[in-house]
């Protein structure tokens, strides 16, 4: 019996994290894009695996494999170099779920209209509730253009990378059921300069495309070193450098000999593992031709970009559903949060933000379906850089503010928007910094000036009505005539600029004019001062948020 003279309090408007809901029947801005990608084929698969997705035990999965963090066993009980990574049994339930809805395959598989919607959905869907999860199933994608065109290789990996079963075992890559493939590129000495990287790479024998060769030399950054095998970055006797397929397990069945030296402590990510290693005379196979190393690892990087955008905006879904439940629920000052006009402006941005990325996110999925068509092509090159610069920044910046509504439970490790919030960072960081992604984009644009001055005539022409949108894109023209020197400064400008005008069009054409009216007006109209400084400087009538809440998220 408790003595009740001890009893102190009650537990009363505290608000547990919402779970055991469908992610994608609570989300009308991504059941319209899927219906507009003609994507629908799909939709009862990614309704089952959103079902699945948010039930409270997969949150707690997610929780525990981000706790309980992935260990480095160099050698086994007699000595013997292992080079092995123990991780948490649920990481691998949580891969083999991703698996089973074919999201590494489905974009490749077939030609099916709405592949590219249904990946970046089914993406999407994953992201919110653990992100670390995706990094290996993100680089085996990407691998899969760049393998393919390797006949010889292609025909022993194409079961285990088209695979829809999870396959947790440490086996040479013809005894595994499931494939996955990592990337190693940045040096110490490099990081996003890889033509500063030293590993060398020596043939066994003649050399050339498919030839063996014995690498020696470091990887500052080797994700996912348990991966069946890495793509990797290094030069050949000549100088240039080569892409080598780096398998786990040697042909004879040995290990190779990649020697993790330690596994990377990282703010957030924590479920995933990054690990710096050694080649020491490691067995590697060349990937496409002597010397294009860089432009075959490049177009890895594309498609890996989009997944960054992708999942980025899935953190700001996430903290918005979180945020948005917590505020419907928790009272302060004698109302629900969600009822003080301070607490709605917030909540408002955090919902206009979040359908500007998705409806960004669901486009770039379009192009990269239509890129045999040259236009198609263009938009892909210039957008994507400039979409993972704005949209990953942007999510640094959102779930803070997420977690601030929570208040102090917001800010405990063990709750969702801490761990939403530590791992914004890496999608910004990983696969090319925030300057490189705009000087990537400024690379686009001197290489097709007239593809891009196309591009604003005809953001011009679907702008009709919109001043604020035409506003901004007489500066985006004139920024054209700016020498190198001076555009590069401007880098971040465009960038930021050209993704906004983007963003605001796309919601005229794809979402409730209540949508667009708000966006527009709160990030391009001149009139409204502030905007950007702080989160909730958005002036909107008690209707239209009211509206723009529903839509976030009914209640």
């Amino acid at each position: 019996m408790t003595d009740s003279s001890w009893w102190t309090h009650d537990v009363s408007n505290q608000v547990d994290e919402l779970t055991d809901y469908s992610l994608l029947d609570t989300d009308a801005a991504l059941r319209e894009g899927l219906d507009r990608a003609g994507a629908q084929a799909f939709v009862p698969g990614l309704s089952d695996y959103a079902r699945q997705l948010g039930r409270a035990e997969t949150f707690a999965l997610a929780e525990r494999v981000n706790r309980l963090t992935p260990e480095l066993a160099r050698f086994d009980a007699r000595g013997r170099r292992v080079d092995r990574v123990d991780t948490d049994p649920g990481w691998h339930t949580l891969l083999a779920m991703y698996r089973s809805a074919d999201l590494i395959a489905m974009p490749f598989r077939d030609a099916q209209v709405g592949r590219w919607s249904a990946w970046a959905a089914g993406f999407y869907l994953h992201g919110q509730v653990e992100a670390g999860s995706l990094c290996p199933v993100t680089m085996t994608q990407a691998s899969l253009p760049v393998l393919r065109r390797e006949p010889a290789l292609w025909e022993s990996l194409q079961a285990g990378l088209l695979s829809r079963e999870h396959d947790p075992l440490d086996l040479p890559i013809p005894d595994k059921r499931g494939l996955l493939i990592g990337m190693g590129m940045t040096e110490k000495q490099g990081g996003s300069d890889v033509r500063a990287n030293t590993t060398q790479a020596v043939p066994a024998g003649a050399g050339g495309r498919g030839a063996e060769y014995r690498l020696t030399g470091h990887k500052w950054f080797f994700s996912a070193p348990m991966s069946d095998a890495h793509l990797v970055v290094a030069k050949t006797p000549d100088g240039a450098p080569g892409c080598f397929f780096v398998p786990r397990w040697r042909p004879d069945g040995t290990l190779n000999a990649v020697h993790i030296q330690r596994l990377k402590d990282k703010v957030g990510n924590r479920s995933n593992t990054s690990s710096e290693v050694e080649f020491q005379g490691a067995y590697g196979l060349l990937v496409g031709e002597e010397g294009r190393g860089i432009p075959t690892i490049i177009e890895m990087a594309g498609h890996t970009r989009l997944n960054c955008v992708v999942g980025s905006a899935a953190m700001q879904r996430q903290a918005l559903v979180q945020a948005l439940h917590y505020a419907r629920h928790r009272r302060a000052f004698g109302r629900r949060l969600v009822e003080h006009p301070l607490m709605r402006a917030v909540l408002v941005d955090l919902a206009l933000e979040s359908e500007a990325s998705l409806q960004l996110s669901l486009r770039l999925a379009q192009a990269f379906e239509r890129q045999d068509d040259p236009a198609e092509r263009v938009w892909m090159r210039l957008m994507t850089p400039a979409a993972k610069f704005w949209v990953c920044k942007r999510t640094v910046e959102l779930t803070g503010e997420a977690m601030e509504v929570l208040g102090g439970n917001g800010y405990i490790n063990d709750g969702i928007l801490a761990r939403l919030y530590r791992e914004a960072p890496v999608n910004s960081i990983w696969e090319g910094s925030g300057n490189v992604m705009c000087l990537d984009v400024l690379r686009a644009v001197a290489r097709e000036p007239e593809a891009f001055a196309g591009l604003l005539e005809d953001m011009a022409r679907r702008s009709h009505d919109d001043a604020p949108v035409r506003h901004e894109i007489d500066p985006l023209r004139r920024l054209l005539t700016m020498s190198p020197e001076q555009l590069e400064g401007q880098g971040r400008r465009l960038a930021s600029r050209l993704i906004l005008v983007t963003q605001a069009l796309l919601l005229r054409e794809r979402a409730p004019a209540v949508v667009a009216d708000a966006f527009i007006a709160t990030r391009l109209d001149p009139a409204v001062s502030g905007w950007g400084t702080t989160v909730g400087q958005c002036e909107l009538a008690a209707a239209q948020t009211d509206a723009l809440l529903a839509r976030a998220f009914p209640e």
